[in-house]
């Protein structure tokens, strides 16, 4: 089965030489929420704009359910719903209306029922006859997504969907967002909150100064890269660490107070036993043992940090 979004060997340059896409390729499966990672000025806008058909890449191929975004961009461009970064509505616009008008820009018949589902699926169905201008900006972004939603596209392109919006929306904006991919859509989502892509996202992607630097699924992400800190809280500080602890990757922390031993959790044998049979054998007085695991946003900067000092 063919992926619904194949991007092959995508590159976008522009005039002055900036290169914004270096060679991208990316399959995204049907029903799957894909999460794009990365700073400003990444590519993550570049490439979506250029997947939707707003640009033009450069070089190489994009497909939306078989169909090239270039020589065939009417098939492609009907497949998907686009939910810009910026608030771009026409204010003095009743919310149905602006859904109404989206739907017969793709030349889709009236279909008041689906409307009305989608407009109730979004919290919005009370303020369908508002004008846009009276909507707070949490629910002007919810317009966006049911526009985009109108012409009952199968790829949904959220580009920072929860900017700007409180921590209670975007816990709101999740539900909404795992409510579609329930009912089939596809979804890219861009962000910068890390917690975006660890609850919701089947798999993450990483993109830095126009390449991917990595696609993975979420679970095997963090398993494979994941690393888990052991913190040994000591009784009393230490100047340094002992001789016979010399050799076992320890850091001192905290003035002495504490040691930090990382491990990999994919181990067979994490060597933790051994290390507190150790650390009492060189007369060291523990107080407390505390984990940590290595969060998506510790991999994240990582990819990103050992990138640029490659560069």
């Amino acid at each position: 089965m063919q992926p619904m979004v194949q991007i092959t060997n995508v590159r976008k340059s522009y005039a002055d030489g900036f290169e914004a896409l270096k060679s991208v390729s990316l399959d995204i499966e049907d029903g799957e929420i894909l999460a794009l990672l990365g700073p400003n000025g990444a590519g993550k806008t570049t490439l979506i704009s250029t997947i939707c058909g707003i640009s033009q890449p450069t070089s190489g191929t994009i497909k939306v359910g078989g169909h090239d975004v270039v020589t065939a961009y009417r098939g492609a461009r009907s497949l998907v719903g686009l939910v810009p970064q910026e608030i771009n509505l026409e204010p003095f616009e009743r919310v149905m209306n602006t859904v109404r008008f989206s739907r017969g820009l793709f030349g889709k018949p009236k279909n008041e029922a689906l409307l009305e589902k989608i407009l109730r699926q979004l919290s919005l169905w009370d303020k369908r006859d508002s004008r846009i201008m009276e909507l707070s900006g949490g629910m002007k972004r919810r317009v966006l997504i049911a526009k985009a939603l109108a012409h009952e596209p199968r790829v949904l392109f959220l580009d920072e969907p929860t900017a700007g919006v409180d921590v209670e929306l975007r816990r709101d904006m999740w539900d909404i967002v795992a409510q579609l991919k329930r009912d089939g859509v596809t979804i890219i989502l861009t962000t910068h909150y890390i917690e975006e892509a660890e609850a919701i996202a089947d798999r993450i992607g990483v993109i830095n100064k126009g390449e991917i630097l990595l696609v993975e699924e979420k679970t095997a992400l963090m398993t494979r890269l994941g690393q888990k800190e052991l913190r040994i809280e000591l009784h009393d500080p230490v100047s340094k660490i002992p001789a016979s602890l010399e050799g076992r990757g320890l850091k001192l922390e905290e003035e002495g107070q504490v040691l930090v031993y990382s491990y990999d959790t994919t181990q067979d044998r994490t060597g933790i036993a051994t290390l507190i049979r150790d650390v009492s054998d060189a007369g060291l007085v523990l107080r407390d043992l505390q984990t940590r695991q290595n969060s998506l946003e510790d991999i994240f900067v990582g990819l990103v940090t050992d990138q640029e000092d490659a560069a």
